[in-house]
């Protein structure tokens, strides 16, 4: 029965990260060392026009134009012999082609991983149309800027010795010009944070899925290995390796889902006046799902001191003690204890978060709520950056602060406090 029982979380574990594949944001593409397609989710059925079923075993020359097949099959053998990360964006231009014979633009970021000694690809695509369509734009409109500019130069020469008038309606349409050249100015520069910022995301990703992913496929390709009875703990083993795989994608994902509704301005704080017992019941919740993350010998130390009601929105405050709180259980050591206490007066609202961990220093305290910013001394644990930059949004939603306290190699203590006063 513990077998079985075994057997089930697995497959339930990755109905799970097959969920997570098939609902990323963007085009993936697995592709085997003939070149063959092995698996393709959603959102490239959606990009190219195809069903899953019909590519399928089909080489990945499909969906890119026959006039750059020959070209492709030798980069892709090139690739094969000496395979290497490529982020997005570097200086290529690519196109794909959809079922009805469509070609548009793309980005692509290429990453591989080995299993049982064969090597698989992975494409990440991004159609960019949108984007060439804008540069178009934009570029048009700096030709047109150039021209006038030219005129507007020659026009003053010619008219110098013109009278007064003329001499101010100049000034007003060389200042609009200026107006406009700054907006053009404006513009390009929104584009670049934008492209930087998607070629950012797009490598943090491939980075932060990569790790996770070997850690799957090597457990369940050992897990095969492991048939015997007296086997069972080196069977718990790897399937503990592959339930922290997909936790660890799936924390990656909500970050990423979180940060696009921040955008998009699709998240709304919903503050109400909630019972004080209501709220320690969901911490409790809490604490007890954080107890699953918790390193060997770490303990959480709890206490809550609640009374009367308070005025808080549960489901952004529970995010934001999940993230503080994983936080702390992440960047501290084996046998510490992190201490976790809410209370509230009629002012604030109250939570306290702190550790003993590896701290953060005096210069990165500064940049610590900045989307993407990983202090230096945590570049080699696994995160997004986005975290603290959530939460920072989710408090200012509810008109809350938070507040760090922080030495390299003595902990963290982070407080957060909600105002309780004319919520009316």
């Amino acid at each position: 029965m513990k077998i079985e029982n075994n057997l089930y979380s697995t497959r339930n574990e990755n109905r799970q990260f097959e969920a997570l594949f098939d609902f990323a944001a963007i085009g993936i593409v697995l592709i085997n060392e003939t070149g063959e397609i092995i698996n393709f989710n959603r959102q490239a059925e959606l990009q190219f026009g195809y069903k899953k079923e019909e590519v399928i075993g089909c080489p990945v020359e499909l969906l890119i134009p026959i006039k750059f097949h020959q070209n492709h099959s030798k980069f892709r053998d090139d690739f094969y012999k000496n395979p290497q990360n490529r982020p997005m964006g570097s200086g290529r231009d690519l196109y794909a082609q959809r079922k009805d014979g469509n070609e548009f633009p793309v980005e692509v970021s290429l990453s591989y991983y080995n299993t049982n000694g064969d090597m698989n690809v992975v494409a990440f695509i991004i159609d960019i149309t949108v984007r060439k369509g804008n540069e178009a734009i934009v570029l048009k409109q700096k030709e047109e800027l150039e021209s006038f500019n030219d005129r507007i130069q020659q026009m003053n020469s010619e008219l110098e010795q013109k009278i007064e008038d003329r001499t101010k309606m100049l000034k007003e349409t060389l200042a609009e010009l200026e107006k406009s050249k700054n907006e053009v100015s404006d513009a390009l520069e929104r584009e670049k944070e934008l492209s930087d910022l998607k070629s950012r995301f797009v490598t943090m990703a491939s980075h932060e899925f990569r790790t996770p992913l070997s850690t799957i496929l090597s457990s369940a390709s050992l897990i095969e290995h492991y048939n015997e009875s007296d086997e069972s703990e080196k069977r718990l083993k790897h399937i503990q390796r592959i339930k922290s795989g997909v936790t660890a994608l799936k924390s990656i994902l909500e970050d990423f889902l979180s940060l696009g509704k921040l955008e998009e301005g699709s998240v709304q704080a919903k503050p109400e006046l909630v019972d004080a017992e209501f709220l320690i019941i969901e911490m409790e919740s809490v604490i007890q799902d954080m107890q699953q993350l918790v390193k060997l010998g770490q303990t959480i130390v709890y206490s809550c001191n609640l009374t009367g009601k308070v005025f808080i929105d549960c489901s952004l405050f529970k995010n934001i003690a999940v993230n503080l709180i994983s936080n702390s259980i992440k960047f501290s050591s084996e046998n510490s204890v992190i201490e976790v206490a809410c209370s509230n007066t009629s002012q604030y609202f109250i939570f306290k978060v702190k550790d003993n961990g590896i701290g953060i220093s005096e210069e990165d305290q500064k940049h610590l709520f900045e989307r993407f910013f990983r202090a230096k001394n945590a570049i080699n644990v696994q995160g997004t950056g986005l975290g603290l930059h959530i939460i920072a949004k989710y408090l200012e939603m509810m008109n809350g602060s938070i507040e760090i306290k922080s030495e390299l190699n003595k902990g963290s203590d982070f407080t957060v406090k909600i105002p309780q006063v004319n919520h009316e």
